[in-house]
């Protein structure tokens, strides 16, 4: 477990193909000879990372759920902005790895088509339903997709904020909201399920 919060860290600050398994070791304060022992090297270290990391629950119990268009984009909106507080260095590797088109991309997507392919149906649902409004699924996948994750939390746009980043209830409310008024939904005056 230390050496996977170990490589969580630097995987987070320095990227996988910046971590060396000696800084593996010193990070861990364990012999890097331990990573390729218990991991058989970095890219297996990587998999058992997101095996013990990535919140499969969310996947499992709570996105497979079936949900009404605009309450099922509330929870799905409430659980991964939770997700994202909750563990910042597993989502800051995941996007450094997306972000690199590295070849790990394939095994990271497995773990996130099941949650892009729940937005996708709600969003087709909801506009089959008449409560949402755009004009291509793909566009509106990608938009909130990309307002959900990539978020506050990196500094480069710190010379124009100017507000305080709000806690985690008013971070939900608000996206929420504006991923509801972009989608045209009636419904976006109704207040989004707490965190």
């Amino acid at each position: 477990m230390r050496i996977l919060l170990a490589a969580k860290r630097l995987f987070a600050r320095q990227g996988f193909e910046g971590t060396t398994v000696r800084a593996l070791g010193l990070e861990a304060d364990t012999n890097p000879a331990l990573v390729s022992y218990y991991f058989q090297g970095k890219d297996k270290l990587f998999e058992a990372l997101m095996d013990e990391f990535f919140p499969i629950e969310l996947v499992r119990e709570t996105i497979a759920a079936p949900m009404e268009p605009v309450a099922g984009l509330k929870v799905v909106i409430r659980e991964i902005v939770k997700f994202q507080l909750e563990d910042p260095d597993l989502i800051r590797v995941i996007q450094n790895e997306i972000g690199n088109e590295t070849c790990r991309r394939d095994f990271i997507r497995a773990y996130l088509m099941p949650i892009w392919e729940k937005i996708r149906s709600l969003l087709a649902e909801g506009k089959r339903r008449g409560v949402f409004h755009y004009r291509s699924l793909d566009s509106a996948f990608l938009y909130l997709w990309g307002g959900i994750t990539y978020r506050r939390e990196f500094s480069f746009f710190d010379p124009v904020l100017l507000e305080p980043i709000p806690d985690s209830e008013r971070l939900c409310e608000d996206m929420t909201a504006f991923v509801l008024a972009a989608l045209r939904c009636p419904d976006m005056d109704k207040p989004s399920v707490a965190l």
